[in-house]
């Protein structure tokens, strides 16, 4: 069988140069007789009073782009003339005879947008360029253990896909009209007058078409999806948090996100988000941890445990001798947080040392003149003899009470200088003659 033999009962009913006619729905073509020309003449012709849009049915246009797209392909067309129309419909030679949507045919032969595509909805200008989805950004609240070991979260969350059994198209023929409500753009504009001579404009998403732009007939509409073109899908996601990630890093998950039809889809993102820690706080790749010591552990030496992130057992102690002063910081090298992607290297962990001093009147006298034998004696020394010197009596002062104290009597000294000022006194000033 040859293609000549295929369309040859139905020649001249679309044009009396040539013909498009399939045997199966009276749209096929004699490509003997055609040159390329005519071939793309009469596709033309034929696709114009077809289109769905034009009020052509669905199914003619959708055989008559898949006619064109044997004819036009050599390959496609050898296929044909040696094993038949089953074996185009079996993929032979990489392709089928419908591997493109009828529309995506019409628009690459009208150039888009411009052209005769430019005013069908099957095959407007929003098919010629994708749009960038938008990606979805979510918080991973994660603790510093988990940040320390690294962990592995299972989130689970829904999506929109791509209809499978429309393949986004919303329609059982893949066919679409212009929305009729808003004439493809998608939004309505509607106007109300709220006084004399003032009008109000207000722009909403159209309500027949939900923003598509598109209108697909109810009994074409594909029954999975109901015309949405898209449906939910549940899933798992497998979030690795790695060791040493930093607070606010991302990780990606590529072409994750919501799905749309004629849209690159986006990303999923989870922002890093670490939580505060009762007893460690993180510096970069370093730990710091705050520990109280008496002043007799300060001066006559200590020890303690530490439990790390990991449940290691740390034993931190010093030397009888070895003095810790207040407000003193002491490290450990290799014992900090890893570093990100070099988790066999880590930072310091430092230990913060607080000394806590007797409380007034836990030392006697006698005790005090113990220490005294024992302790530094005073460096301090005066020339002035005690019995010259006024005596002075301590009390414990409070700093912040102290300092809000002092603003509180400077503002209510500049609120008085503002009261002196009569009112109605003008400044007198030196006029120059």
């Amino acid at each position: 069988m040859n293609l000549s033999e295929w369309v040859l009962p139905f020649l001249q009913k679309f044009s009396p140069v040539s013909c498009f006619l399939i045997d199966r729905s009276d749209l096929s073509v004699s490509f003997e007789s055609l040159s390329s020309y005519e071939l793309k003449k009469a596709y033309r012709k034929a696709a114009i009073k077809n289109h769905p849009d034009k009020g052509g049915d669905p199914e003619k246009f959708k055989e008559l782009s898949q006619a064109y797209e044997v004819l036009s392909d050599p390959e496609k067309r050898e296929i044909y003339d040696e094993y038949g129309e089953d074996a185009l419909k079996e993929g032979m030679g990489g392709g089928g005879s419908s591997s493109e949507s009828p529309f995506d045919i019409f628009e690459q032969f009208f150039g888009g947008g411009g052209g005769f595509g430019g005013g069908f909805g099957g095959g407007g200008s929003s098919r010629s360029r994708k749009k960038q989805g938008e990606d979805v950004k979510q918080v991973l609240k994660v603790s510093l253990e988990e940040v320390y070991n690294g962990v592995t979260k299972k989130l689970s969350l829904s999506r929109n896909i791509l209809c499978k059994k429309c393949k986004g198209k919303g329609s059982k023929s893949g066919a679409s009209s212009r929305c009729f409500g808003c004439q493809g753009s998608g939004m309505r504009v509607t106007t109300r007058q709220i006084g004399p001579g003032m009008i109000q404009q207000m722009q909403h998403v159209c309500p027949e078409c939900r923003g598509s732009g598109e209108s697909i007939s109810e009994r074409d509409r594909c029954q999975q999806c109901k015309g949405k073109k898209v449906t939910q899908e549940k899933r798992v996601l497998e979030v690795h948090v790695e060791k040493g990630m930093q607070n606010g890093q991302k990780i990606l998950f590529q072409g994750q996100a919501d799905e749309a039809p004629d849209t690159v889809t986006g990303d999923i993102v989870f922002i890093v988000q670490l939580k505060e820690h009762p007893k460690f706080k993180r510096k970069q790749d370093d730990l710091y941890v705050e520990h109280n010591v008496t002043l007799t552990e300060a001066l006559c030496g200590f020890q303690f445990v530490l439990t790390h992130l990991d449940g290691r057992q740390l034993l931190i102690k010093t030397n009888p001798g070895q003095v810790i002063k207040p407000d003193q910081y002491k490290g450990i090298n290799d014992e900090g947080m890893p570093q990100y992607q070099r988790p066999f290297m880590k930072g310091k962990l430092v230990i913060h040392f607080n000394v806590t001093f007797p409380e007034p009147g836990a030392l006697t006298p006698e005790k005090c003149k113990i220490l005294e034998t024992i302790l530094p004696s005073s460096t301090s020394s005066s020339s002035m003899s005690v019995d010259e010197c006024e005596e002075t009596i301590l009390h414990d002062v409070n700093m912040e009470e102290e300092m809000r104290r002092k603003e509180h009597q400077r503002q209510q000294e500049a609120y008085d200088d503002d009261d002196d000022d009569e009112p109605g006194m003008q400044r007198v000033g030196c006029n120059q003659q």
